[in-house]
C-alpha cells in the first residue's frame, strides 16, 4: 500500500521563539566570559526552554538548544494540540464540502427517476 504524502499542517518562524544569548564560563584566562557562546531558546507560545553552551561556536549552539527545546514535554504537549486544532478544522472544511457537492448533486436538474429506479445523473464524482 502506497503511503500518503506528508502535508504540511503549519510553520514556526524566529518571530515564535525569544532567542538570548550568553556567555560560558570555564577556563580561559583574559578571554574569559568575552564571547556568548551560550544560546538559550524559549517557544513563546508553549513556554518550552532549552539552552547549549558545550561548543566554542554560538550557531552549532543554537542548532542544538532548537533540538533541545522541540524534545522538551511542554514544546510536545504545545505540537499536539495545534496539530489536533488544525486537523479539526480540517475535518470540519471537508464535511462542509461534502454537504455542499451532495446538496448540488440532489438538485431536480441532476435526477432522473425511472420506473422502479433512482437515478442521480450529476457528474460531480466523490
Amino acid at each position: 500500500m502506497t503511503e500518503k504524502p506528508k502535508q504540511l499542517l503549519f510553520s514556526l518562524t524566529r518571530k515564535d521563539f525569544e532567542i538570548q544569548t550568553f556567555c560560558t564560563g570555564g577556563n580561559g584566562g583574559q578571554h574569559r566570559n568575552a564571547k556568548q557562546n551560550g544560546v538559550r531558546i524559549i517557544h513563546k507560545a508553549s513556554g518550552a526552554r532549552a539552552e547549549h553552551r558545550d561548543g566554542r561556536d554560538q550557531g552549532k549552539n543554537k542548532i542544538e538548544a532548537f533540538k533541545k527545546l522541540v524534545e522538551t514535554p511542554a514544546f510536545k504537549k504545545w505540537h499536539k494540540a495545534e496539530v489536533a486544532k488544525y486537523l479539526h478544522r480540517n475535518i470540519d472544511y471537508i464535511a462542509e464540502e461534502v454537504s455542499r457537492k451532495v446538496d448540488r448533486m440532489m438538485r431536480e436538474e441532476n435526477l432522473r427517476i425511472e420506473e422502479g429506479a433512482f437515478v442521480a445523473t450529476s457528474g460531480d464524482v466523490f
